[in-house]
C-alpha cells in the first residue's frame, strides 16, 4: 500500500466528546469576538468619517490677532444641495461688545482662479446687534441657483465692525452636491 494510505488508518475514525465540545466553544468565540470588532470596526469608521466631515477652517493671516476669534464652522446640509437653501453657522468669541459691522463673503470654485462672487452683509441680519462680549453665533442662510456648478468651493468670509476695522478673516471650503431638489425637464 502506499504510504498516503498508511496513514489515513491513523486518523481516529470519530472524535471524542470533549473535542468536539472545545470545537463548539472555540468557534462561537472566535465569531463572537468577529462580530464585536466589526461593530467596533463600525463605530469607529463612522466616527472618523464624520470629523472628517465637518467643515475646516484658517486664518487668512495667521500672524494677525484678530479681536474676533472663531471657534468652529457648520454647513447645513453638508454637501450643499442645489436650489435649496443652505446654512453657515459660525460659532466665535469677542472680548468687547460689537455694536454694528459689516460680513463680507467671497465665494470661489476650489482651484479655479477667477473673480470671486462677493456678498455684502449686515451683521445685525446674522447676529443679534449689538452682539455682547463673549461667544456668539453667525447664522447666513444663501440659495444657489440650480445650475450651480457641484464640486468644492472656498468661502473667504471678513468681518469688519462700523469703523471698517478687520474683526477677523477665516477661510473654508463646502461642497455642492451633483443632486439637485430641481428635477430636469
Amino acid at each position: 500500500m502506499p504510504k498516503t494510505l498508511q496513514h489515513s488508518r491513523n486518523i481516529p475514525k470519530r472524535i471524542p466528546h470533549t473535542s468536539t465540545a472545545m470545537a463548539v466553544h472555540l468557534a462561537s468565540t472566535f465569531y463572537f469576538f468577529l462580530c464585536l470588532s466589526s461593530i467596533i470596526l463600525l463605530l469607529w469608521s463612522s466616527h472618523a468619517h464624520a470629523q472628517s466631515q465637518a467643515p475646516t477652517f484658517k486664518y487668512c493671516d495667521n500672524n494677525a490677532d484678530y479681536a474676533v476669534k472663531v471657534s468652529g464652522v457648520k454647513i447645513l446640509p453638508d454637501p450643499v444641495v442645489r436650489a435649496e437653501p443652505f446654512t453657515f453657522e459660525i460659532a466665535a468669541y469677542t472680548g468687547e461688545p460689537i455694536p454694528s459691522g459689516d460680513l463680507v463673503y467671497q465665494i470661489s470654485y476650489a482651484g479655479i482662479e477667477g473673480q470671486p462672487a462677493t456678498f455684502h452683509h449686515d451683521l445685525c441680519e446674522e447676529a443679534p446687534c449689538p452682539v455682547p462680549a463673549g461667544n456668539f453665533m453667525l447664522i447666513h442662510t444663501e440659495l444657489l441657483p440650480a445650475v450651480t456648478p457641484p464640486g468644492t468651493y472656498n468661502v473667504k468670509l471678513t468681518f469688519k465692525d462700523q469703523t471698517d476695522k478687520h474683526l477677523t478673516c477665516i477661510i473654508f471650503p463646502f461642497k455642492i452636491g451633483a443632486k439637485s431638489s430641481v428635477s430636469a425637464v
